[in-house]
């Protein structure tokens, strides 16, 4: 692997330095406290239609994005598209007085999609918080195909897939960039998806070798359309994808779900469970379809390399996949029009799924860490005894309970720090599923953390 900026760690900072190969470095993750910004809703700026339609256009304007096309090409193929797409973060980061640092990682892949092996890079933004080891990762793929998984030269594209997630991406770093935040904000564009999610799979290694405590990651990959396959249309909802039972998960941590019955409530679960939750406050928002699967039937993602290392990560997807626009020849047959085209998408509809994305890494970033060690006990009885550990920065801990023949959390009470064990008095833990989260000083609230045996 190979990071353009090189990376020094010290035990409370990961500092990028050094010569980036897209934008120049401005002491990234630089020591200086940042103070939490609670902005007013009312304040609050709504993701910009045009801004990310401005964005789509752009993208397609390279031909193709395609992995394997040309990287040194200054107006055609994936390395201009990336050349650019960081000059965006600098552009946001100049208007926020350098809070954006952009670097770029890269390793050779080789696999049946690139037999003789290709360099991918992954374009990254760096919003430092408070906490510069725990981030919260918003990603997307850049590179887009046509039918041939393997033609690197034709035109691809890639408007929706993946245009729609790069747009939403920078997007959400334009509107979070005007405020700090607890946790730090990795922005992410990752290219070769198509050839074997070989971009989440960099950064998701990345974060294991360099111990980032990722406390969630959004993927949104295909998330502009509201027409789908047959002109089925759908415009008030889209799929969040999650796992419940961990695939990083050993067989005796397994056993223990199944015995404990947290089947649907793994890491992944509960970052969906709460984007439905924060989804239906925003006024005039979209549902949020929690969708309990890891991804689509058979198929997979960005975040499926952070699910494999045990990160809790999540997939937006549009709730009507049109697949005439999803890795086509530009063509017309028998009357249907192919390709993955701009004037296929609802750039109103990707507004409303990137203001889902901002409110959420807006809470969570703002949160102290989900807390770890979460126990209960109390067989033979009708009270349930919490435990947890301590999190740092927490000022009180909220405890959620409902029955077993619920999904969704029932009931809560908080608890103020420095406690770490409460009584649940009535509360037989037979019946009952538990977890706990963080508060921090402005009641931003972190993920439900699972309470088990």
């Amino acid at each position: 692997m190979r990071f353009d900026a090189k990376m020094e760690e010290t035990p409370e900072l990961v500092v990028i330095t050094g010569r980036v190969h897209y934008s120049a470095m401005k002491s990234l993750l630089s020591v200086v406290t940042l103070l939490l910004v609670a902005t007013p809703a009312a304040a609050q700026e709504a993701p910009d239609p045009a801004r990310l339609k401005a964005t789509v256009d752009k993208l397609v304007s390279f031909g193709t994005r395609h992995s394997l096309s040309d990287t040194e090409d200054p107006v055609r193929g994936i390395g201009a598209a990336r050349r650019w797409a960081a000059g965006e973060l600098t552009r946001i980061s100049d208007r926020c007085d350098g809070c954006i640092e952009s670097a770029n990682i890269a390793r050779t892949f080789t696999g049946p999609r690139a037999p003789n092996g290709i360099e991918i890079v992954d374009v990254l933004g760096f919003q430092q918080g408070t906490e510069p080891r725990r981030v919260i990762i918003i990603g997307a793929h850049i590179d887009s195909r046509v039918s041939d998984v393997m033609n690197a030269t034709s035109d691809a594209p890639g408007a929706n897939d993946n245009g729609s997630g790069v747009a939403l991406v920078l997007e959400a770093a334009r509107i979070l960039s005007k405020q700090k935040f607890r946790a730090t904000i990795v922005y992410a564009l990752f290219s070769g998806e198509e050839q074997g999610l070989w971009g989440g799979t960099l950064l998701a290694e990345t974060a294991k070798q360099r111990n980032w405590t990722v406390s969630a990651m959004l993927n949104n990959d295909i998330v502009g359309n509201t027409i789908g396959q047959d002109g089925v249309r759908v415009a008030d909802r889209v799929r969040v994808f999650s796992e419940g039972i961990g695939a990083a998960e050993d067989l005796p941590t397994l056993l223990k779900r199944r015995q404990n019955g947290g089947e649907d409530d793994g890491a992944s679960r509960a970052l969906a469970k709460a984007v439905d939750g924060i989804a239906g406050k925003i006024k005039g928002g979209i549902d949020v379809f929690v969708d309990r699967r890891p991804d689509r039937f058979g198929r997979g993602g960005d975040h499926s390399p952070f699910l494999a290392l045990g990160y809790p990560a999540i997939r937006f997807t549009v709730a009507a996949e049109n697949w005439k626009g999803q890795h086509q020849d530009l063509r017309t047959e028998n009357g249907i029009v192919y390709g993955d085209t701009v004037d296929k998408m609802d750039f109103a509809y990707l507004a409303k799924v990137t203001a889902i994305n901002v409110a959420t890494i807006r809470r969570l970033a703002a949160a102290p860490a989900a807390p770890s060690g979460v126990t209960i006990s109390g067989a033979l009885g009708y009270d349930t005894t919490v435990k947890w550990q301590p999190v740092e920065g927490a000022t009180a801990y909220r405890l959620h309970w409902r029955r077993n023949d619920a999904q969704d959390w029932q009931k809560s009470v908080d608890v103020p720090a420095p406690a770490l064990t409460e009584v649940l008095k009535g509360v037989p833990v037979d019946d009952h599923f538990v977890g706990v989260s963080s508060l921090g000083p402005d009641g931003a609230e972190s993920l439900v953390a699972f309470a088990g045996p």
